[in-house]
């Protein structure tokens, strides 16, 4: 056995008997210890304590392989390596200028008892705040090529925990959150309340990740994956009366999991823990998992706000087809087909757009339905209805990209695939050539509906390769990428920081043609969703109810409008759109001052109050000031949050401008009434936030 000490510290300590091993593995600050053993079946096992607690209980390792043995029992250990790590990376843009990377970790090197031993290794690397764990495949002759038929890592929960989460579905991310006990999910899970897309079957107690946990002990974990490459999406399966979930990850058309050939190494699987719900949210383990930067030039990615043609679609003011009657997704109150006859995507409409956009400071104007196909694309399973080339008659493509430039702002190109995606492979080299040579250095892609190849899932191996390959070929053109319905992000834009955001999950468009989010989705996406990457939300909706538009709607936003403004803050992404109309901006100029104001890219970031699905409050320092922006928010309930403001610097002055919700506000009411008020503040001073149901504050806070 070969065990490699660093620095001259132990960082394991191991005990060998006749029938087992076991070895430990302690955090860099001691709080987190890892337990695994080699039991007298062969089969390795982990175990975590968080603070002398048990969260993880003994938990398997391994793999169902098509037409072979199960990778999992009668192994014996070979080699024992560890190790101890710490720097400090920069990232291209984020929420700190500094991300600390310290961590202490054991590979253990496994090989059948047989004549044809076949070998796999289990890194695991133990931070102050969580634990990573990957296999990794050494190139070897008993096992060079072969097919994964599910994945057998287990999460051996200590306790009937309560959980954030959403139904198990390989195909959609676009449903309401559930908040209950482990042993409540298979009976909620049977409600589906959320996706309008065809999806996965759920059998039994099957949640997506990132899953968020709160034990009774008020210990938080969260469970999801990093540097997912090359292999399809982790969801869980839970055994609801042991609390024992087992990872299950998504098959192709034909049944199969995973196409592996040695040397290969899976996703790692992340467990972030703390006593302090801030700390899960403040996690950088699940970047410090996924490896640096590959790209040379970066001088094309610039974080940025931006408007668009978008909303006015969702509303049915206008439509993405150039004939203007296109059967879309909103309706009347009685459920009648309401008739459309504008097209959105005209030059005269963009330039309006654009003129807004240099007018106001924002980088981009994202433009939906300028290309030929939107006609007959919805829900047909076809192979070619866009070409991502072709523009409609009444849209410029390059008199646009040209007029945007001359006034500081750059066109993000929309590709919708339908769901196509054979189709967009042949267009890709063609599409992304065309962008660049106009200067459009941000897409927006797009995968609605059934997947072509038929019978692949949005969340398989086959997709999973690629949304990646679209963002290398996007990042050799110089483009950035916001990718809508594709699979969660899990910290792969540090090694591609052109994925700037991705959907992923139920954003506002919903609240405009459904019953729309409640007024908790937005205090649990931080702890879900958003654990993996930023999100493209959306937010910076003024008009809040539909009725503004038609008397008879009943949808709306489930926020006040000053939520809609911290969500800027809380909701992070380093490209955020100003989504509502712009009339409805230049009628409220005060409150639009903030969206103006608020930047998009940090250099630190402070988690003041955290409590998921209840409220959440984030300062942030905008990337080269001294200046700050903070965004409060809360659930249904009205809620009153101390702050103080000793983030800022000792002994200098700051104007904090404070955007709240008015006396008699609230998300159903009254949403829309706000109150602004400037105090002068320092690193000594104090402010009760008092938040409507459904409400938020936003405050700006500026050095004198």
């Amino acid at each position: 056995m070969n065990l490699k000490k660093v620095y001259g510290m132990l960082l394991l300590t191991c005990s060998i008997g006749a029938f087992a091993q076991s070895f430990k593995v302690s955090s860099p600050d001691k709080q987190i210890s890892l337990a695994l053993s080699l039991n007298e079946n062969g089969a390795l096992t982990y175990g975590i304590q968080y603070k002398n607690k048990e969260v993880i209980e003994s938990s398997k390792l391994g793999f169902k392989i098509k037409d072979q043995d199960d990778l999992m029992n009668n192994f014996s250990i070979v080699k024992v390596d560890s190790s101890a790590h710490n720097d400090t990376w920069q990232p291209v843009w984020g929420e700190t200028k500094n991300i600390v990377n310290n961590y202490k970790e054991i590979i253990i090197s496994l090989a059948e008892k047989s004549d044809k031993p076949r070998m796999f290794k289990v890194i695991f690397r133990v931070f102050n705040d969580g634990v990573g764990l990957r296999y990794m495949f050494p190139e070897q002759a008993n096992l060079m090529h072969f097919i994964v038929e599910d994945e057998l890592t287990t999460f051996n929960l200590a306790g009937d925990h309560k959980i954030w989460w959403m139904p198990g579905d390989f195909d959609t991310n676009e449903y309401t959150y559930n908040t209950s006990q482990i042993s409540e999910i298979e009976k909620l899970a049977k409600k589906r309340d959320g996706a309008i897309f065809t999806a996965t079957p759920i059998k039994g107690a099957f949640v997506q990740t990132p899953l968020m946990i709160k034990t009774k002990d008020k210990v938080y974990m969260n469970i999801h994956e990093a540097a997912l490459v090359n292999y399809p999406v982790m969801d869980l399966h839970f055994d609801v009366n042991t609390y024992e979930a087992t990872a299950t990850i998504a098959s192709d058309a034909v049944g199969n999991k995973a196409y592996l050939r040695t040397p290969c190494q899976t996703p790692w699987r992340t467990i972030i823990i703390s006593d302090d719900a801030r700390d899960i949210i403040a996690s950088k383990t699940i970047l410090n998992l996924n490896e640096p930067s590959k790209l040379t030039n970066t001088s094309y990615i610039k974080p940025m706000k931006y408007c668009g043609i978008w909303l006015e679609m969702h509303l049915g003011l206008s439509t993405w087809d150039y004939s203007g009657t296109q059967a879309a997704t909103d309706a009347n109150a009685d459920g009648t087909q309401r008739t459309k006859t504008k097209h959105g995507a005209t030059t005269e409409n963009t330039k309006k757009y654009i003129d807004f956009a240099a007018k106001n400071g924002f980088g981009g104007v994202l433009v939906e339905g300028w290309n030929t196909g939107w006609e007959d694309w919805f829900g047909k399973w076809k192979e070619d209805v866009f070409d991502f080339v072709t523009p409609y008659p009444d849209y410029d493509y390059r008199g646009l990209n040209s007029y945007a430039q001359s006034k500081g702002v750059g066109i993000i190109t929309h590709h919708e695939t339908s769901g196509s995606v054979t189709n967009y492979e042949r267009y890709m080299d063609t599409a992304y050539r065309l962008m660049s040579s106009v200067g459009s250095h941000a897409l927006k892609s797009g995968y609605v509906g059934k997947i072509i190849p038929r019978g692949e899932f949005h969340d398989g191996q086959w997709m999973v390769n690629h949304y990646l390959r679209a963002i290398k070929k996007a990042s050799e053109n110089q483009i950035m990428v916001v990718a809508h319905e594709p699979v969660r992000p899990t910290g792969l834009h540090r090694t591609y920081p052109n994925f700037m955001a991705a959907e992923a999950a139920r954003g506002q468009e919903f609240n405009f043609w459904s019953e729309g989010n409640p007024p908790e989705h937005e205090t649990i996406l931080p702890f879900t969703r958003l654990m993996g990457g930023p999100m493209d939300y959306t937010p910076g909706i003024f008009k809040i109810k539909k009725s503004s538009y038609y008397p008879d709607a009943k949808e709306q936003v489930h926020t006040t409008l000053t939520k809609q403004l911290a969500l800027y803050l809380t909701l992070y992404s380093p490209i955020q759109m100003a989504t509502d109309l712009p009339e409805n901006y230049e009628a409220k100029p005060d409150a639009f001052q903030f969206i103006k104001d608020v930047a998009v890219d940090w250099d630190d970031t402070k988690v003041l109050h955290a409590e998921p699905g209840e409220y959440l409050t984030i300062a942030r320092k905008a990337k080269g000031t001294n200046n700050w922006f903070l965004g409060s928010i809360t659930d249904e309930n009205a809620r009153q949050l101390a702050l103080d403001f000793s983030f800022l610097d000792k002994g200098k002055k700051f104007t904090a401008t404070i955007y709240r919700d008015a006396d008699d506000a609230s998300w159903d009411k009254n949403p829309e009434a706000y109150k602004i008020e400037k105090i002068t503040v320092t690193a000594k001073s104090k402010l009760n936030l008092k938040l409507a149901p459904g409400g938020g504050t936003a405050i700006s806070i500026i050095a004198q």
